[in-house]
């Protein structure tokens, strides 16, 4: 009989802690942060739980060859259960993101999940495989700014795809093991996407100062002690500013040296080991693109996730 600890296997239920933080960083980057964009974090989880199920249903064959203690393989959770699952879950994610984020929402909703399901059932395993991974976290990332200027959470998008880009490359070699080459070509990008991350944007810098500073406190406490106010927003300007690079630099850190060990041994243990960190130091990279986008706080809420997964993935795989 199948359980709920079989189900949360088969979706890799932890992972979904890397999820949210993909909406939150959209939003804030197109300051679109409101009362819905939880609702609109959850039909993400939802349309990546899907993923997860069509992604188990579609390899079934193989993972009976390579990793036979999986859920379907194992006779835990039965392919019609999965795929029924994985439908869903696909169903249920565009209808939350359309009833709560209406046409704008759905009109992301849709091509992400179209993305998700091509990927498991045809992307997977060509070489176009990364990117259209990197694409549907790219969208994940729209999805939260399709209330607001998605112009302005591009390069956030463009951010968590690159990085996005480099899990899905180094899991493709999660069984046989890779060669030195492919660990230093990830680890250079995992570099750059950290620096991208610590940069701002133009308009990041005043975001966070009004969000520390709205006008009408500013002005009245300008009235009283007006070097006061300056020295506090000085001090609201330099932490917003090293803020996202403190994120940034502690997802290049925990990512960095998992890559780093592959590089010296580029055993499948240890290339899973890499795809692990990559899964769960996400949050970090997305609590950095947040705090850029002028929310320090709920950057490093978002953050936080990112110990949570390495615990919870102790008990289930992320990968």
């Amino acid at each position: 009989m199948t359980t709920l600890a079989d189900l949360a296997e088969l979706v890799r239920a932890p992972a979904a802690l890397s999820v949210p933080g993909d909406v939150i960083a959209g939003a804030a980057a197109a300051g679109a942060l409101s009362p819905r964009t939880p609702a609109l974090a959850g039909a993400s989880v939802l349309l990546y739980w899907a993923g997860m199920a069509a992604n188990d249903w579609a390899d079934r064959g193989l993972d009976a060859e390579e990793r036979p203690e999986r859920p379907i393989p194992s006779g835990r959770v039965t392919p019609a259960a999965a795929v029924g699952l994985a439908a869903g879950l696909t169903a249920a994610g565009v209808g939350l993101a359309a009833a709560v984020g209406g046409r704008r929402a759905a009109a992301l909703a849709v091509p992400l999940a179209a993305t998700i399901w091509g990927y498991d059932l045809l992307a997977k395993n060509t070489a176009a495989g990364p990117a259209v991974m990197a694409a549907c976290r790219g969208l994940d990332v729209l999805l939260g700014a399709s209330g607001g200027r998605m112009s302005r959470a591009l390069p956030a998008a463009a951010t968590v795809a690159a990085h996005t880009w480099t899990v899905t490359a180094l899991s493709r070699r999660e069984v046989t093991g890779a060669d030195a080459t492919l660990p230093m070509r990830t680890l250079a990008g995992t570099a750059l996407v950290a620096a991208s991350a610590a940069v701002a944007v133009p308009g990041a810098r005043h975001a966070a100062l009004r969000t520390a500073n709205p006008a009408g406190a500013t002005d009245r406490a300008g009235t009283v002690d007006g070097t006061g106010v300056r020295a506090g927003r000085s001090r609201s300007a330099t932490i917003s500013a090293l803020l996202p690079a403190v994120l940034a630099g502690w997802y290049a850190a925990r990512y960095g040296a998992a890559q780093a060990a592959v590089v010296r041994d580029p055993s499948a243990g240890r290339v899973r080991a890499a795809v692990g960190a990559g899964i769960t130091g996400l949050p970090a990279l997305q609590g950095a693109l947040t705090a850029r986008g002028g929310a320090g706080l709920l950057g490093v809420a978002v953050a936080a996730a990112a110990p949570l997964g390495r615990r919870l993935a102790r008990k289930v795989s992320p990968t």
